[in-house]
This record gives structure tokens, sequence and C-alpha cells, in this order.
């Protein structure tokens, strides 16, 4: 039976062609201090082709190589070959080190689990990428990677020795995975929604959670903590990105991050958190209010940021591109900035002027899957060569997060304002007709949120 795995690396085979190799190494691992290491989170890219969570990995993908079989007996002299589509470099058996890290696939876990053709320890990789190589005239790579970056291009350098000696082809040139694979990553299959609905639900439960919880006197971290509990209670290996908790002015403060405030009464409260299950994402931004009604004012400024999300959001559909959906959540917000007295103007002269830009400075969405914020191409070329806007596609899934922000010192704003940071944010999958909302379940209206915050 064919895995996920096994069909994704035959795509990106076929998409690379006969003469092209690949490269991924997996995450580095890092100090975090002393002798601690951080918590370690595979590439994305290698989990996507192998499913194989473990440190110090390298994965090659050879639609032409060959190479000796390792079990070959050395004394033949004419040792079998192998032709390798997917090769690995991991880390060997160790019952010592077991002991304290925990269990190791090893060479042989490579093959029988993950699906390797071929598979060597890590510190067989200097000598054996240079013959994986040959033979191809390009090599997918994610350069940037320093300590590897160096490593890869020895391997080539003595490649194209060799081949040089021996007539035979060596890379001559480095492909961006955003040509080939990050557009197989772009286009979610239905395991990987299923992963991404699961991801979703969870992080629903924990913000209404936080609504409920959330009070006058009670920490931002006491949110933050019942947020990552219910993660993890419910199977999520981790949050996907550092979760933003805060409240009062805090709430004007993009990735603020320390989330120790004490929240006051007339605070209102800014989650940014999603949780991160089978390797994908959630991403969700809700807005709330700490004593659980909003001020006239407050009510003011949600309900202007939710008209803008429902019109960004009613514009999902196939051929719509990101930046359509930018330019109406920013006509709907500056039309209210005009409304409520903050800018004075004709409308259509200050969204060309982009007025609006200090109480609102972000995009309106980004790419969601593996990563928080995605891989994919934004801009796509045309038949002239002209870059334009990417179309949106069935598959697709974007956040929708438009916001309003008033510093306690945004001078520009009226004075009642000034402290009120509002944003609101949900997951949307691009359909064949239009969308699907991962996230409808969480508390959004006026009404449903402080239903919400009443428990």
């Amino acid at each position: 039976m064919t895995t996920p795995f096994a069909a994704r690396r035959e795509r990106l085979l076929s998409t690379i062609g006969p003469k092209t190799a690949a490269v991924f190494v997996a995450t580095p691992t890092a100090i975090r201090n002393n002798d601690v290491e951080h918590d370690f989170r595979q590439d994305s890219d290698v989990f996507y082709l192998t499913g194989f969570d473990e440190p110090d990995t390298v994965l090659v993908l050879t639609p032409s190589a060959s190479i000796k079989d390792p079990a070959a007996d050395p004394k033949d002299k004419e040792p079998k070959l192998l032709t390798p589509k997917l090769t690995m470099f991991v880390r060997p058996k160790d019952p010592e080190r077991e002991i304290w890290d925990g269990f190791r696939h090893g060479v042989e876990g490579a093959k029988t689990e993950f699906g390797a053709d071929a598979a060597f320890t890590i510190d067989e990789l200097g000598r054996r990428l240079p013959e994986l190589l040959a033979g191809h005239d390009a090599v997918v790579y994610r350069w940037g990677n320093k300590a590897f970056d160096d490593r890869l291009f020895a391997a080539i350098n003595l490649a194209r020795r060799t081949a040089g000696r021996n007539g035979a082809a060596a890379p001559t040139r480095l492909v961006d995975p955003v040509e080939v694979l990050y557009e197989h990553r772009l286009r979610k299959s239905p395991e990987e929604l299923e992963a991404m609905r699961r991801a979703c639900a969870i992080t629903a439960e924990g913000h209404k959670r936080a609504m409920a919880l959330a009070a006058p006197g009670r920490h931002e971290f006491e949110l933050e903590a019942v947020l990552l509990e219910t993660f993890r209670k419910h199977g999520s290996e981790r949050a996907a990105y550092g979760s933003i908790v805060g409240s009062g002015p805090n709430a004007t403060v993009l990735h603020y991050r320390r989330n120790d405030r004490q929240m006051q009464d007339g605070d209102l409260v800014l989650i940014d958190a999603g949780c991160e299950y089978g390797y994908y994402a959630s991403d969700v931004t809700r807005t709330f209010p700490a004593s659980g009604r909003f001020t006239e004012v407050q009510r003011q400024v949600y309900e202007l940021v939710l008209e803008a999300q429902l019109a960004a959001i009613a514009m999902v559909k196939p051929g719509v591109t990101q930046g359509d959906i930018h330019q109406k959540a920013c006509e709907v917000l500056t039309h209210g900035l005009v409304r409520l007295g903050i800018l004075e103007g004709n409308v259509d002269e200050l969204v060309k002027a982009e007025a609006y830009k200090p109480f609102y400075m972000h995009k309106t969405g980004h790419w969601l899957g593996m990563d928080v914020h995605d891989v994919g191409a934004y801009f796509v070329p045309t038949a002239d060569g002209k870059m334009v806007q990417r179309p949106l596609e069935p598959g697709m899934v974007i956040t929708i997060e438009p916001g309003l922000y008033f510093g306690i010192g945004a001078e520009k704003a009226p004075e009642r304002f000034r402290g009120i940071g509002v944003r609101i944010e949900d997951d949307i999958l691009v359909t064949e007709n239009g969308y699907e909302n991962l996230t409808s379940a969480i508390p959004k209206t006026v009404e449903e949120v402080e239903r919400a915050c009443a428990g």
C-alpha cells in the first residue's frame, strides 16, 4: 500500500525530472542553556516527504543515481548496484544514548518503517553524497543553513571533479524548492485537511475555555496556560507558534509575547494562538472583554473589524487573489474609520493613500499549512514574464485577519480609542465554489463573545 509520504516523493520526482536530485535537511538541534536543548520540531519538508521526526537526518532523492549496495561482499569485484529513489542518512542505533534520549529508528528502521531504498548513518554523508549527486544536472535545495550549505557545495564540487574525468553529468545549478515541492505543499490533500480540521477543532476548544476563564484580576499567563493545556489534552504535539495573550494596551502590540500582565476591569484581551496537530497548524485570533461585556467604544471598533473580516471572507473563491481580499478589508476599515471620526476625507482617496496604515499596518492573510506562515509563492509569472498576484485555487488554505490598533501614544486617534487593539482571524479553505471556514466554531459576533465570556 502506497503511503501519503511515498506518493509525495513520487510526485516530486516526476516534477523535477530524471536529471535533478533533491536534498532536504532536518532541523538542527539548538542549545537552550548549558547542556539543555530547545524542543525539537522536524523540518517541515523532511516530515512531509517521510514522516520521520528525528534530528541529524538528511534526505536525498535521486531519479538516476547508482550506488554500491552496502550489504554486498566487499571482496566482490562487481558489487551489486542500487538505484535508490530515496536515500536517508540518520543517527545510528545507540543503546546507551537511547537510555538518555529515547528510541532511534536507525538505518534499518529508515528502510523498513519510512520507505528508504538505501540508508546510511549520518557520518557517511560526506562520502556518499557526491556519488548520489553524480549524473544529475541540478539539485533542489533550500539554501540558508550555513553549516550544511558548505557540506553540500563541497559534495557538488567533488561530484563535478569526478564527473569531469568520467564524462558524466554533474550539478551546475541549484533549484529553490518554491519552484517544485512548495507548489505541492500549497494545495492540501484530503489527509492534510483532516489534520488541519482537527487542529482547528482543538484550537476552538482552547479559545472558548480562555474566554470563559478571563476576568479582571487574572493574569495573561493563566489564559496562555489553559490554551496549552487544552492543546496537549486533545493530542496536539505543540502550539503552532508562541501564543499571544495581550490585555489592555498589550493588545495593540502585534507580536506581544510576555503574557505577564494582570487584566483590569475594562480591558480588551487579544489572543492569537493555535495548535499544531500531525504537523499541521491552525492560526486564530479572537478579541474579547476581560469583564465580559464590551464598552460602547470597544464595541464600535470590534464591529468595524468584524465587518471588514466578514467582507473579506465573503470574497474567497478560486480566481480571487490575496491582494483582492486585502484591498476589500482596507476599504471597509477606511469607511469605518471615517464613520468613527478617526479619518477625514474622501474614502477612495484615503484608501489609495493608505491612510489606514497607522492603525492597520499588516496584511490581511497568509498561507497556512505545515508552517503557520506556510510555503508557496504569492506572485507567479505570466506568459510574458510579468509577475502577478497568485489566484486562489481549491485546496489552498489562508488566514483572514484584519485588525485595528490604537496604541496609548496614537496621537492621530481620538483619546477615547487609545489603548484599544482588535484583531479577528480565521482559517479559510478555498473550495471549488467558494470557501469553508475551518474555525467557524469559535465565538465571533459580539453576542457570541459575550456569552462565551460569561461561561
